[in-house]
Parts: structure tokens; sequence; C-alpha cells
């Protein structure tokens, strides 16, 4: 019973030892690719830079890093306290094999020496002749047999003991190392978080200082936001009123194809517009980025104060995405090509539709696909527009609607 308790003691250790390790590499590969991102980011920003002093996406894209940095640091302290864990585990662990160990060693002492104090040559000979009849020396014959087993089986199991301890320390030791070279890390990563938060105050007081400019250049900003609205919803009413006259036409003739809504005044959609559109919504979470190149996200869905700008609020009908000059906007499904327009402030817009499910690619100066195309996931739509007046921001707005309803794409996405 005694022995059965310590064998599940030590694979529970030793388990719960496994899964912790596992979960810190979960944050490493976390941890890896929050640097990546800060990684693309420090590249936009050293582009903006290099030709604007101080702007609005100057300061977005600082933001950004900001948060990416402190994503850092808080991976890194989660892996350091589950390393801490990882250690105390392994402390554990090495001080039950000892303990085992030295047990083992205590046993096999004492039958060594036993063996020795009663059992010569001789008097293993005279135990078995001593006995009263042939079956009982045969028995006493087996016993020293396997006793001597025993032994050897005790020698061998001592032996990997050690060893098996040996590694444990060697392993200890590793980890060790490495929560040190984390430590290092975030030490590293909290000096150039430092180093950010300070160039993003001077930033937000030069900024301050264009007060007036700023307020313009904002109310512009959503002047043109809410022209692109309006464009969008416009062509989605016109969507809706000719998928219903058709509905109806279909109804009249009693043909077997026929047009459905999800909802009342929704889209009415054939079979197959049916399946694209369960197809789209079961892919939630798991839709590649709409853009080419490496990317940062500037600008989130949805109301919300400006994190550094006093008074200000933002909103955002979808996700503004910054990627490198010449970088190319993406379908993120299969679909159709509905509607190309043009709005001021957001150039060339292109709407593919799947199902009753829209995804809208904004602030496009190129255009490589024409209303009624098929596309399928991941291919070119367009080429986004580079601002060369603002740092060569190339910024990609995207949006993705069920019928008229806004959605926040962010946990559409898959990155």
């Amino acid at each position: 019973m005694r022995y059965t308790l310590f064998t599940l003691f030590l694979i529970l250790t030793f388990t719960l030892s496994g899964q912790n390790s596992a979960k810190v590499k979960e944050l490493e590969a976390q941890r890896k690719k929050a640097l990546a991102d800060i990684e693309v980011t420090d590249k936009l920003l050293q582009e903006a830079t290099k030709i604007t002093k101080n702007s609005l996406n100057k300061l977005n894209l600082l933001s950004q890093q900001i948060l990416s940095r402190k994503k850092v640091i808080n991976l890194l302290n989660q892996e350091i306290n589950g390393i801490d864990k990882d250690i105390t585990a392994m402390n554990k662990e090495i001080a039950t094999l000892e303990k085992e160990l030295n047990e083992k060693k205590g046993n096999y002492t004492k039958s060594v020496q036993g063996l020795y104090k009663r059992h010569s040559s001789m008097d293993k000979l005279l135990f078995i002749l001593s006995a009263e009849n042939f079956t009982q020396s045969f028995r006493r014959f087996r016993y020293l047999q396997e006793f001597a087993n025993w032994q050897k089986q005790q020698a061998t199991e001592i032996i990997a003991k050690q060893e098996e301890i040996n590694l444990k320390k060697e392993a200890l030791e590793k980890t060790r190392s490495e929560k040190q070279a984390l430590l290092a890390e975030r030490e590293a990563e909290n000096k150039k978080l430092s180093q950010e938060e300070t160039t993003q105050k001077n930033e937000v007081q030069q900024l301050t200082k264009k007060q007036n400019q700023l307020q313009a250049d904002l109310k512009k900003k959503r002047q043109q936001a809410q022209a692109l609205d309006k464009q969008i919803e416009k062509q989605i009413a016109a969507e809706i009123a000719r998928a219903e006259a058709e509905r109806k036409k279909l109804a009249q003739s009693q043909s077997s194809s026929q047009r459905v809504a999800d909802s009342k005044g929704g889209y009415a959609m054939t079979k197959e517009e049916k399946v694209l559109s369960d197809n789209f919504a079961g892919n939630r979470g798991k839709l590649p980025f709409p853009v080419s190149g490496r990317y940062t996200v500037v600008g989130h869905f949805g109301e919300h104060a400006h994190p550094q700008l006093k008074n200000v609020r933002v909103n955002n009908n979808g996700i503004d995405i910054q990627t490198t000059p010449g970088a190319d906007a993406l379908s993120v499904f299969k679909g159709e090509v509905t509607t190309i327009f043009k709005v001021p402030g957001y150039n060339y817009s292109v709407i593919v539709r799947h199902g009753n499910y829209l995804t809208i690619y904004s602030n496009l100066t190129d255009v490589y696909v024409k209303k009624g195309d098929k596309v399928d996931t991941r291919q070119p739509i367009g080429k986004i527009f580079t601002d060369t007046e603002d740092g060569n921001a190339t910024i990609l707005h995207f949006e993705i609607r069920k019928e008229k309803e806004k959605q926040n794409p962010r946990p559409w996405l898959n990155g």
C-alpha cells in the first residue's frame, strides 16, 4: 500500500511538471509572436520618422508598439512564474528520488551485511544439505538463488536511480539558467518600454501644440469615415433590394431555384449562397489577415477615447491595418465582388459578398478585380494606398458585416 501511494505521488508530480513545462513553451511561442509584431511596428516607425517628425499615424504606431511591449513583459512574467513552478517541482522530484535511492541503498547494505555474517559459501551448502528432504533442499536452493538475483536487481536499480537523479539535476541547472536569461530579457524590455513611453509623451506634447490642426484633421477623417459608411449602407441596401426583387420573381414563376433571407428585411440568398454564408461563419477566428505584407493593427473597432490624446474620441466601423508600401489587400474568404466605389480619403473600396456576410476593403489605389468576379481566399484584390505625406503610411481599412450589422473584424481573423 505504501509503495502504491509513493508511486502515485511520483506520477502526479511528473505529470504536473510536464503540464507546466508545456504551458511555459506555449507562453514562449506567444512572446516570440509579440516580439515579431514589435519588429514590424519598429520598421514602420523608422520609415515614418524619416519623412515626418510628428503625426497622428506615428503616435498610433507608438501606442501599438507600447501595447505589444507590455504584452511581451507580461508574457515574460508568466514564463518566469512558470519556470519557478518547474524548479519547485523538479526539486521535489529530486528529493523524492533521493529518498527512494537512500532506501534502496539501505536495504541493499543490510542484505549484504546479513548475508556476509550468516552465510559463507560453506554455510550456504550446509543450509541446503541440512534440509529434512529433497523437496526442502530444492526450495532452499531456489531461495538462495532468488535472493542473489534480488541483490543484483537492487544494485542495477540503484545505479539507474543515481543516473536519473543526475539527469534531473542537470535539467534543473538548465532551467535555472533559462530563468536568469528571461530575467535579463525582462529588464531589457522594461528599459525599451520606458524609452518608448518617453517618446510617446514627447509626441503627444508636439501634437498638442498643433491642437487646431489636429482637431481639423480628426474632423476631416470623421467626415470621410461617415461618407464611407453612408456609401457602404447604400450599396448593401441596393443589393438587398435586388435580391428581394429576384426572390419575388422566382416565387411567382414557381421555379425550383429560390432565394430565402435569414431575417426579415435581410439579403435573400440562393442555396449556394446559404452554404457559403455558413462556411464563412464557421471560419470565425480562422480568416487570414487581409494584407500581403507584414502588418500591425493601428485602429481598433468601435467608439472609444483616444488612448493618449485628451478629449479626443475615435469611432471605427472596422480596423485599420498598417503594412509596408506596395502591399496588396487580400480576400479573407471566397466570395463574389459585388461593388467597387470611390470615396475621398479612402480611395477605392471593394465589397466582397460571402452569402449574407460582407467584407469591405478600403483605401486602395489599384483594383485588380471587377464587379461580378468570383474571388478565392488570399486572392489579391487591389494595391493599398501609400501616403507619402504621412511617413509612407500604408493603411488598409477593413470591415466585416452581417447584413447591415457591423462586426468587430479582430475576433474573425487568425493572428
